[in-house]
């Protein structure tokens, strides 16, 4: 069954597709016949095997492209590579997806408690978490400024909401989301001038196996725990039902609105 909502050929942009959701949305894609072209990012080569290997099998129909989200060279050095591409097949981008984002990483741990707290780890947080995104919409904007529908997507995370936060922790991790929000909600309203086309949302993909994930799935119940293919699946369907009103919101797994 086809779930792609749109049946015009389109391009599609992923990016943190080395791995977990992201590489799992390049796969969904490349399986669709609405989607001509996919353009992914990825951070290291080291990281990046298996999509590397799905760009040999995949022929003209997958782009990886190196990226440090936050670099802001990089970020404009990849729009342009996507926009080339767009304007030499003549079509536009309908996906945008961005699945990048960090809980952990070496001695990068969530903090526990403040006495945990760390400033270098705190600005790496925002870095990636946050203001990658930020610059991303930037530079996107000129190339979906004519573009008749787009869904320009952020995975973001429930421990992001600051109504539904009672627990505590997390200090860097759960700020840098809930900044992460306040950014897409801006840049809905911006676009909605700029790029009227564009639906711009936050979703929250509930647990899966991944990497991310893996030191902290302990108390998750079994049927709480996404496999991959079922988180992309999930969230396709989600981005399939949304209309120009739902630009701006922030929505769980299941289509269910989550409180900022």
């Amino acid at each position: 069954m086809r779930l792609l909502k749109e049946e015009t050929m389109q391009d599609a942009l992923v990016l943190g597709a080395s791995q977990g959701i992201g590489f799992g949305f390049v796969q969904y894609l490349l399986n669709q016949d609405t989607v001509n072209q996919v353009y992914a990012t990825y951070r290291s080569i080291e990281s990046a095997a298996p999509l590397l290997a799905l760009a040999q099998k995949s022929g003209d129909r997958l782009t990886c492209i190196l990226l440090e989200i936050t670099d802001e060279d990089q970020v404009i050095h990849c729009l342009q590579q996507v926009a080339a591409g767009l304007k030499e097949s003549d079509r536009q981008l309908g996906w945008v997806i961005n699945c990048i984002g960090m809980l952990h990483q070496g001695d990068l741990q969530p903090e526990k408690s403040l006495r945990q707290i760390n400033t270098e780890q705190l600005l790496t947080y925002f870095q990636v978490n946050s203001i990658g995104s930020i610059l991303l919409a930037k530079h996107l904007a000129p190339l979906i400024k004519n573009t008749d529908r787009v869904i320009f997507a952020t995975l973001s995370a429930k421990v992001g909401s600051i109504t539904d936060n009672r627990l505590g922790g997390w200090y860097g991790y759960r700020a840098s989301k809930a900044a992460l929000n306040m950014f897409m909600r801006s840049i809905a309203i911006e676009y909605r001038r700029t790029c009227k086309g564009a639906i711009v949302v936050v979703l929250h993909p509930g647990t899966t196996e991944t990497g991310l994930s893996e030191p902290f799935r302990r108390g998750v119940a079994p049927e709480k725990l996404f496999s991959i293919d079922r988180s992309v699946s999930q969230l396709m369907q989600v981005m399939n039902a949304l209309t120009p009103e739902n630009s701006g919101e922030f929505f769980s797994w299941d289509g269910t609105p989550l409180p900022w």
